[in-house]
């Protein structure tokens, strides 16, 4: 596997290895050992979680309060642009948001440490989205930042529908609203 990094610390894009002929591919999309070497920490997951999203939607911009969750993301069918916002106040880039396309052909995936809000836009007709994550869903410590806040200014892909979000992203907080609270 190969890491990538990214204009934010500690946010890596990771390659694996893909074997492929003309009856398929094959590849290792999770090495406990190998995954630790490359963000270079000791991360254990404790939850695998998969959505299948349609064309436009986007989700997040999500975090926890406490009970921070890191994330590994992929997309096994579809794609996706990927962000992850850094939220963690003594960053040099807090405030700073990377994104990343991650598709079912490029089999990269977005390594998101804890501290950072994290959201897709589907971009395909349809996505299935896993990740896995090194804490628990905690909807009590959950917290939500507008995806199209003017101050994180995340550029995200032009589509030709508008973006569905849900009810409670559409609550999103400003990021200054966001970051007062926190």
């Amino acid at each position: 596997m190969n890491a990538i990094p990214t204009a934010i610390a500690d946010v890596l894009i990771l390659e694996p290895k893909v074997f492929g002929d003309a009856r398929g591919f094959f590849y290792e999309s999770f090495n406990q050992r190998v995954f630790n070497e490359l963000v270079g920490g000791d991360f254990n997951f404790v939850q695998d979680n998969h959505s299948r999203s349609a064309r436009g939607v986007l989700r997040g911009l999500h975090y926890q309060v406490a009970q921070p969750q890191g994330k590994l993301v992929r997309v096994a069918r579809g794609a996706v642009f990927d962000v992850a916002v850094d939220i963690r106040k003594d960053s040099l880039t807090f405030g700073k948001w990377v994104g990343v396309e991650l598709t079912e052909h490029n089999h990269r995936q977005l390594w998101v440490p804890p501290g950072l809000a994290h959201g897709f836009m589907v971009l395909s007709e349809s996505a299935d989205f896993l990740y896995k994550t090194t804490d628990y869903y905690a909807p009590q410590h959950e917290r939500c930042i507008a995806w199209h806040d003017g101050t994180i200014a995340i550029a995200w892909p032009d589509l030709d529908v508008p973006p569905q979000v849900s009810a409670k992203d559409a609550q999103g907080l400003s990021w200054q609203q966001a970051m007062a609270l926190d």
